[in-house]
């Protein structure tokens, strides 16, 4: 079953077309991530499909209620939490007292649990909160009613990386719990660790929905090689070899075996002896004894072809999630 399914969604307004023909389902129980910069379109399809702003065209369901009725928004509503990307509460009030109206406004099934993750200061008054606190306290009206489906818009905003952290845990838990997670970001570290699937959006347009594994195949390989005697450029002519550079990679050039296997949780393999404890410096303009480029072939097919050559270090990694998002965003084309 859905949680989401956005139908055409758009919002013209008149010199800016935020959301154009958006289209995408998100399954119960999903994480969903919902990638773009600023100026995207991800805040307007979150206060388009709350109700918020009113789509042009198109339609949009909540757990399996119109958007577009405003009956079936309010039932729809009682079973959402949401986080705002700036969440703002009255100032004069405390901590204590944002979370008693909100209680009485949707319920508090969950607050006790929530408060000791996130433990902002309930007893202080809004207007002394740090944007760390106010979202740590946004955290938990969002989710302390129990919902089954949660949006939340740039969440981790002024935590600091401890409660991001916890964020994540807690966000792995939910979904262990069945509950359905959407949530909009730029940090796409955050939603590499946590998403099942991810949609970017472009100026208003969706330009791909796919699980995030999917795209980090799409992408590459980040490898780093280190020869212990210059190798012939050429060596390097392969399928799937791209964006060779020629010089220092970013590896330790002492890094032991087994500090590279474990580093950024890539797969490294290192041959040489070691006596060999730094690379040879006579590299000419026809060889290379250190580059870094990115692999989208068979990973075992380019060490069978390195294994002809003395390598004191090769570290093979995932390509950072960035890089994924500037083939989108950098002018190189889209999928």
């Amino acid at each position: 079953m859905t949680a989401i399914e956005l139908e055409g969604l758009t919002k013209d307004y008149g010199e800016v077309l935020a959301n154009d023909d958006v289209s995408f389902t998100v399954e119960r129980g999903e994480v969903f991530g919902y990638l773009g910069p600023n100026g995207a379109g991800k805040t307007t399809t979150i206060r388009t499909l709350l109700g918020f702003l009113s789509p042009t065209a198109g339609t949009a369901r909540l757990l399996g209620h119109e958007i577009t009725a405003e009956r079936e928004l309010i039932q729809a509503k009682r079973r959402i939490g949401y986080l705002p990307d700036d969440p703002s509460f009255d100032e004069g009030a405390t901590g204590r007292e944002v979370l008693d109206l909100h209680a009485s406004i949707k319920g508090d099934e969950r607050s006790d649990e929530l408060l000791d993750l996130f433990d902002p200061p309930l007893d202080r008054p809004i207007r002394e909160y740090s944007q760390g606190n106010v979202q740590k306290l946004g955290i938990v009206t969002a989710f302390m009613h129990g919902p089954d489906l949660v949006i939340l818009d740039e969440p981790t905003n002024g935590l600091d990386p401890l409660l991001k952290q916890r964020f994540a845990s807690f966000v792995r838990d939910e979904r262990a719990r069945g509950v359905t997670i959407f949530f909009s970001s730029h940090i796409l570290g955050e939603v590499r660790r946590l998403c099942d699937r991810v949609g970017i959006i472009r100026d208003g347009r969706i330009v791909t929905i796919e699980p995030v594994e999917a795209l980090l195949d799409r992408s590459g390989k980040v490898v780093r090689l280190k020869a212990a005697e210059p190798i012939p450029v050429d060596a390097l002519d392969l399928p799937g070899v791209h964006d060779l550079e020629v010089g220092q990679h970013d590896a330790p050039a002492r890094e032991s075996p087994e500090v590279a296997g474990t580093r950024h949780g890539g797969t490294t393999e290192t041959t040489g002896g070691p006596d060999e404890s730094a690379a040879s410096t006579s590299a000419t303009p026809d060889t290379i004894d250190e580059c870094t480029f990115t692999f989208t072939g068979n990973v075992n097919d380019l060490l069978s072809e390195l294994s002809a050559y003395r390598l004191q270090d090769c570290s093979i990694e995932e390509a950072p999630l960035e890089d994924v998002f500037m083939r989108f965003y950098g002018g190189e084309g889209d999928v």
